[in-house]
């Protein structure tokens, strides 16, 4: 259905509640473009440090205080396959050593660098989208298709907007006093503030940034079941409020649009959590202390060879015992099902 523009601003919203997803992305943004390639379309997302919108009150509540750096704390590849019926998600640890590619120019002071070393997160305070797609297509040897970065303002909004919010379960307390989380055993559902305490939280249980990585995929297997189960994707007016909320308005290399994100979820509507695999790429330890960037994460390099292999070929991910184990056992590679993270 394509809708001329003169007449697009015209639709009352109760016309939009009868369109299906497909039909109101091409109502809102024209047809969708998002890429269909042969092997897979690849999605960077990454969650910014960002505390622009964050009122005092909330920053009080949620143990939002300091200041932000704009750094990617977050790192997800997201592989779509090609017949649109698998999705595999590998976080990148924020602290990975990479090199950041040359020359550059420095969006904070306007300087030309050459190609250096640097944590993986430093990539987009010191060059935004475009060097953080940059590093992380020569760190993995995938094209990147499409960029979506999401602050903590639109990370909370996002989640408020899924009706009774989100269950996260565990099996044991869970509390850490930089970000306020207290949990206790079982499950609870939480709204927007109380998510970002969870993924934020690398103290609660003594496996630093791996666990945290470990509760942000469980978290976002958790609230993708509750889009699905509260009706959200049936619904085109909630659903377009959900895309334009995680979006945002700010400019970004091969930024994902609303339109797009629209399509993405037609084109995975019937795929459920048993469809999704989420791992962390192999790690080899931790790199002796390089001068300028301090202590790092290095990856296994036959291991994350092995990964992004079988996503340039469009295969799921290898099994946890074809990679050596890591030096630091709470990072061991291992991937999981997002049907076994659903909570009860």
């Amino acid at each position: 259905m394509r809708i001329p523009r003169p007449w697009r601003l015209l639709i009352a919203p109760a016309a939009l509640l009868a369109l299906t997803p497909g039909a109101l992305a091409a109502a809102l943004g024209g047809p969708a473009e998002l890429p269909a390639p042969a092997r897979g379309l690849n999605l960077l997302v990454v969650g910014t440090d960002s505390r622009a919108g964050i009122t005092e009150a909330e920053k009080e509540r949620f143990r939002l205080g300091g200041k932000d750096c704009d750094c990617t704390d977050a790192v997800m590849l997201v592989h779509v396959s090609a017949g649109n019926d698998r999705v595999s998600v590998v976080a990148l640890p924020r602290d990975s050593l990479v090199e950041l590619p040359g020359p550059h120019t420095d969006r904070r002071t306007g300087a030309v660098h050459a190609a250096h070393l640097a944590k993986l997160n430093a990539a987009h305070p010191e060059g935004g989208s475009a060097l953080t797609i940059e590093t992380v297509q020569a760190a993995t040897g995938l094209e990147v298709h499409r960029y979506l970065a999401v602050d903590f303002r639109r990370f909370m909004d996002a989640v408020d907007r899924v009706d009774g919010g989100v269950p996260i379960c565990t099996d044991k307390p869970l509390k850490d006093s930089a970000t306020g989380l207290d949990l206790a055993v079982g499950t609870t559902r939480v709204g927007g503030g109380g998510a970002l305490q969870y993924v934020r939280s690398r103290k609660a249980d003594g496996e630093m940034d791996f666990g945290r990585i470990r509760k942000q995929q469980k978290f976002i297997v958790n609230m993708l079941d509750r889009i699905r189960s509260a009706g959200i994707l049936k619904d085109p007016a909630k659903l377009s409020a959900l895309a334009s909320t995680l979006r945002g308005t700010a400019a970004a290399e091969r930024g994902v649009t609303v339109t797009e994100l629209l399509a993405l979820a037609t084109r995975l509507k019937a795929v459920g959590p048993s469809r999704t695999e989420f791992a962390t790429v192999p790690v080899r330890g931790f790199n002796p202390v390089v001068e300028g960037v301090g202590s790092t994460v290095g990856w296994d390099a036959a291991g994350a060879a092995e990964v992004f292999a079988r996503l340039r070929a469009d295969r799921p991910l290898p099994p946890g015992d074809a990679v050596a184990p890591s030096a630091v056992p709470v990072a061991d590679y291992e991937p999981a099902r997002g049907s076994s993270l659903i909570c009860p």
